[in-house]
């Protein structure tokens, strides 16, 4: 299968950005992706960075809480990132429910959130 979204190796911890605007299709076919790259390398962290999405609809946002939980059952920790402002607010507003994400800000805190959950177990609730 080729490559839908390049995936990153940082030391122990895998780096995924989702880019633009993301059909259906893609967002499956990046689920399938990640979740093999994972299993494949055995990574104990994920940080899936979804600045770049121009839109997140309610299909999109609820496989990307699939994608986490299908990561820590193959463990992995996950956290998501780069949540702008409209898509909160969009998701709210839509009622997906994503209470039990782990979530920063930026990748520098998502990183820094992913260490503290290996070393703890903690969730960032």
């Amino acid at each position: 299968m080729s490559e839908v979204v390049p995936i990153m190796r940082i030391g122990d911890t895998l780096l995924i950005s989702l880019q633009g605007d993301l059909d259906d299709t893609t967002v499956l076919r990046i689920e399938d992706q990640l979740t093999r790259e994972v299993a494949r390398t055995q990574a104990t962290g994920t940080l899936i960075d979804v600045s770049g999405l121009t839109m997140v609809d309610s299909f999109i946002a609820r496989v990307i809480t699939r994608i986490v939980g299908m990561i820590r059952l193959l463990g992995s920790q996950a956290a998501v990132v780069g949540i702008q402002p409209a898509v909160a607010i969009t998701l709210v507003e839509l009622g997906v429910p994503m209470g039990h994400l782990d979530t920063a800000l930026n990748a520098e805190q998502g990183m820094a959130l992913l260490r503290r959950l290996r070393d703890y177990g903690d969730r960032a609730d």
